[in-house]
């Protein structure tokens, strides 16, 4: 097995009690995350998709609905540190391990199946997508941050597509920006999408390093790696048509429902 996608599917949540289990449009949230896990590994092939979860009750439902799951220890602090702990339940070595946010049930397969490449071919000890916002769409997510300053990450890469920074402020700064709007349709700004691909003994080192500073600060995972000289290869990905970064609250649920009724279910395309 060169790629194993792991779906980490914790039970507790403050905003959102056994989120895994809640019913989108149908079908749950946990098989909806499983089966476009499962997609992603037949079109990658020599691959397979697992759920890890810490609670009983998801398990069962795993296994009722014929998705593969394994139990992992409900101490475990992050997603990240659930799928390596899946891969080891499993006794698999893969070279690649996907961490696919068991709260995004519309990330396409196309993105999963992209940063595995890419963790697997870069050389990079990880990899992570993004797309860059229309000059309409990042005036959009101005106003959202106004709201909500700390929803929503954006990323700066070098020529490579090697990370440089991510942070939940708009980066990078423009003095231009007239300037720039002038030259066409995209900014320069690229909107991080939570999805990691981590080169199996990379995802080791990476759990095994305390937090860093910056990642306490902004919040966010991913600047362990770079504070610790660990390289992560970012990949440009088309938005999907459904983009719901996380299903976090009730509200997001209905949210997610208006935009299957509206787009379509994409299970079924």
């Amino acid at each position: 097995m060169r790629t194993l996608i792991v779906v980490p599917a914790r039970y507790a949540s403050q905003r959102l009690p056994g989120k895994p289990l809640v019913q989108i449009a149908g079908r749950s949230m946990v098989s909806r995350v499983a089966a476009m896990a499962a997609r992603a590994a037949d079109a990658l092939g020599d691959a397979a998709s697992v759920v890890a979860t810490d609670d009983e009750r998801i398990e069962a439902h795993c296994r009722d609905h014929g998705i593969p799951v394994v139990m992992t220890d409900p101490a475990l602090p992050s997603g990240t540190d659930r799928a390596l702990a899946a891969a080891e339940a499993m006794g698999a070595t893969p070279e690649v391990v996907v961490n696919l946010q068991g709260d995004s049930p519309f990330t396409p397969p196309a993105h999963v199946i992209a940063v595995a490449e890419a963790a697997r071919d870069s050389g990079a000890d990880a990899a992570t997508p993004y797309v860059r916002l229309t000059w309409g769409a990042l005036d959009a997510f101005r106003v959202h941050k106004i709201e909500t300053p700390f929803s929503g990450t954006t990323l700066v890469h070098d020529a490579n597509g090697r990370a440089l920074w991510f942070s939940k402020n708009l980066i990078p700064a423009m003095r231009k920006e007239a300037t720039l709007r002038s030259k066409g349709d995209l900014s320069p700004v690229c909107r991080h999408i939570g999805l990691y691909a981590y080169r199996l003994e990379a995802l080791r080192r990476y759990v095994s390093l305390p937090e860093g500073y910056y990642e306490q600060l902004e919040g966010l995972e991913q600047l362990r790696l770079l504070e610790n000289g660990m390289s992560i290869q970012c990949v440009e990905v088309a938005p999907d048509r459904i983009a719901i970064p996380g299903i976090d609250t009730a509200e997001d649920v209905a949210l997610a429902e208006r935009l299957v009724a509206e787009f379509g279910d994409p299970l079924e395309a």
